[in-house]
């Protein structure tokens, strides 16, 4: 890809860095990929393997375990559970879902579809147990 030189006129150079003009932003939104975006998929793969080879080689590489797994997830969660409206929100929307659904089951029921019966829920509000005694 080849590029037209840059205008050394003075008019032209105070104008560029005292505001962008449209065009200059248009033709940063159109630029083509360059270096490691515009590669083929298969030649990216390529490299970044050899980059996960040589990092495991010279023991820069890390790979969790099951217990550092499961200690950045306790983490995590402590830190996301902070947001009091962040988990009032998914709350919602769990309780949303569950009413959605039980209105469609409740409607499949009424009009005899859904060929599998549901469990109807217990006296506290529960499924039953799976499980036969």
């Amino acid at each position: 890809m080849s590029r037209s030189p840059l205008s050394f006129s003075p008019a032209t150079n105070a104008h560029a860095m005292n505001a962008s003009s449209p065009s200059r932003d248009q033709a940063r939104e159109r630029r083509e990929p360059r270096g490691f975006a515009a590669m083929d998929p298969e030649r990216q793969r390529e490299i970044a393997r050899k980059g996960g080879r040589a990092a495991h080689r010279s023991g820069n590489a890390h790979q969790f375990d099951s217990e550092e797994a499961r200690e950045a997830g306790r983490k995590g969660g402590e830190v996301v559970s902070q947001d009091r409206r962040h988990m009032a929100r998914i709350g919602a929307r769990g309780g949303e879902a569950r009413g959605a659904n039980r209105r469609q089951q409740a409607h499949a029921a009424d009009h005899g579809e859904g060929g599998e019966s549901t469990p109807e829920p217990d006296d506290t509000g529960g499924m039953p147990s799976a499980r036969h005694h």
